[in-house]
């Protein structure tokens, strides 16, 4: 290639020109590396080797754009809300979370329909909804049918279930019938209540829903702790578990049920029926 009007030949790529033919190209100063990258130009080292700074001669400025790692590509931030660390972001919790606020306006509404002489078999879900102020999509994200709402209702009237003791069959049997006996005279004070038990029987679906989900789990505790007291020789074993677990709750029934508008459901009732049933039902001798 000729010379011109006393121009420098431009540095041109080791193992060829520019043209495509085979050079060695400027040698690199002894002990040295090959050169550091450069923004635009002819030239770049193929060698991997360690960066050194330039020979002779005016440094080319860098081309634009941000610098990138050699191995790991353009550096990226994380986005909005990510932790950091690199941890990964929890999942998003699906579905909507209830609020006790609208479940309690929902039974308002359906308290306030059968104060108002609506009866229990005539209440439906559209117009519980509309008293309430809310969708009907939003009662039935929450219970299945109108039958489920009102089990919850009567739940939420009631005194909580009791947690058994478990120091003794005595212990857990007078915790279950003080239970009841809680049960009876909510019952008593609350008109609500007392509506809805009343008209249960005009209405067996609701009663059946009661009766699986509510009271024969009731009873299977109680049937269990006859079943240790059999067991462990408090209560005589030749007797039938059922049979004496009516014993027990029926005096509790009676005064609930048959005589709710007496005033013999005192404290110590529970006491006092267990103790005189446990003592007429110890084994023989």
């Amino acid at each position: 290639m000729s010379l011109q009007n006393g121009e420098t030949p431009a540095p041109r790529a080791a193992g060829g020109t520019p043209g495509g033919g085979p050079d060695a190209g400027p040698a690199t100063p002894p002990g040295s590396g090959a050169t550091a990258p450069r923004g635009p130009g002819p030239a770049t080292s193929p060698d991997p080797g360690p960066a050194t700074s330039p020979g002779p001669g005016p440094a080319t400025p860098p081309g634009p754009g941000p610098a990138t790692s050699p191995s790991s590509g353009p550096a990226t931030s994380p986005p909005p809300g990510a932790p950091a660390g690199g941890a990964s972001a929890p999942a998003p919790r699906r579905g909507r979370p209830r609020s006790e606020a609208v479940e309690q306006a929902i039974y308002e509404a359906v308290g306030g329909l059968l104060d108002d002489g609506v009866p229990l078999t005539e209440l439906s879900v559209e117009r519980i909804a509309r008293t309430a102020g809310v969708g009907k999509a939003t009662i039935y994200r929450r219970w299945s049918g109108k039958e489920d709402l009102f089990v919850d209702l009567l739940r939420s009237l009631e005194p909580p279930d009791p947690v058994l003791p478990g120091t003794s069959v005595r212990d857990d049997l007078v915790a279950l019938l003080e239970a009841l006996r809680r049960r009876g005279l909510a019952k008593r004070s609350s008109a609500l209540l007392h509506t809805v038990f009343s008209q249960m029987q005009l209405y067996p679906k609701l009663w059946d829903a009661y009766r699986l989900t509510v009271i024969e789990p009731r009873r299977r505790l109680g049937l269990d702790a006859v079943r240790r007291g059999m067991e462990e020789g408090e209560i005589r074993d030749d007797l039938d578990a059922e049979f004496v677990n009516d014993l027990f709750v029926g005096p509790l029934l009676l005064r609930t049920v048959v005589r709710p508008d007496s005033s013999d459901l005192e404290p110590g009732l529970a006491e006092r029926v267990v103790d005189a049933l446990l003592d007429g039902l110890r084994p023989r001798a």
